[in-house]
C-alpha cells in the first residue's frame, strides 16, 4: 500500500510572510500594509499621502520581496517539528504559488529551516496541480493544508476525496479570517493540527459530501 500524502502550502502555514513583508515595506518603501485586507486592492498605501499603490507596483514589490528578503521569513511555531514527525508516516509535498522565478530559492529557504521537501510552484487555483500530484503518487489518502479559502474550493472541485485543513498560522491575522467553507476543519495551531491530521490519515479518503467543521473556527 502506498503511503499517505500531505500537500501543504508554505506562506502563513510553514513560514510567516505578511508580517515580514509589512515590516520591509515600512522600512524600505514608506508603504503601510493593512494586513487585514488580504486582497491587496486597498491594503498597500503610501504612508505620506494615504494613496493606494497601483496594482502593478504592488506586484513589483512582492517580486522584489521574494527576490531579496526571503531570509526574513521565519517558521510558524511548531511547523518544522510537526512535519518532521508526520514525515515518518506520510510523504509531504509543498505546493506554493510563489512562482517559477523563486522556486529554487524556496527550496533552499525551506531546507535552511530543516524542511528538505519536494516543492512545486503554481499559479492560480491549487486543485488541478494537486490532482496531478495525487495521480502521479497514488497515495492511500491525501490531505491538503492551506491558508486561503479559494484553494480549498479549488481542491474540493478537482479532488473531492482529499481531506482539507484550513490553517492560518500568522496569529496577527488569523482572528480576522473566516473559516473556509470548503475545508473539513479550521485549525491554526500545529499541535492541535497534528492530532487532527494523524486521525484523518488513519480514516482513509475523505467522504463526500463535505463534513461539518470539527476544528477551531475564526
Amino acid at each position: 500500500m502506498t503511503r499517505p500524502l500531505i500537500i501543504t502550502d508554505c506562506d502563513e502555514v510553514l513560514l510567516h510572510m505578511v508580517v515580514p513583508f509589512r515590516q520591509w515595506l515600512d522600512e524600505t518603501h514608506d508603504v503601510h500594509f493593512n494586513m487585514y485586507d488580504r486582497h491587496f486592492g486597498e491594503a498597500l498605501r503610501h504612508k505620506d499621502s494615504g494613496i493606494v499603490l497601483e496594482r502593478e507596483l504592488v506586484w513589483a514589490l512582492l517580486v522584489e520581496f521574494f527576490d531579496t528578503e526571503m531570509h526574513r521569513q521565519a517558521p510558524i511555531a511548531g511547523a518544522v517539528e510537526t512535519l518532521g514527525r508526520l514525515s515518518r508516516i506520510a510523504d509531504i509535498v509543498v505546493l506554493t504559488n510563489i512562482g517559477e522565478r523563486h522556486h529554487g530559492a524556496r527550496v533552499e529557504q525551506l531546507a535552511s529551516h530543516g524542511l528538505e521537501l519536494p516543492v512545486q510552484w503554481n499559479h492560480g487555483g491549487k486543485g488541478p496541480p494537486l490532482a496531478r500530484i495525487a495521480a502521479e503518487r497514488q497515495p492511500c489518502v491525501t490531505l491538503f493544508i492551506d491558508d486561503l479559502a479559494e484553494h480549498h474550493a479549488s481542491v474540493a472541485t478537482h479532488a473531492p476525496d482529499v481531506w482539507r485543513l484550513h490553517m492560518v498560522g500568522e496569529p496577527e491575522i488569523a482572528p480576522g479570517v473566516f473559516a473556509a467553507v470548503h475545508a473539513h476543519a479550521r485549525i491554526d495551531d500545529w499541535a492541535q493540527a497534528e492530532r487532527w491530521i494523524e486521525a484523518r490519515l488513519a480514516d482513509g479518503p475523505a467522504p463526500s459530501p463535505l463534513l461539518p467543521h470539527d476544528g477551531a473556527t475564526a
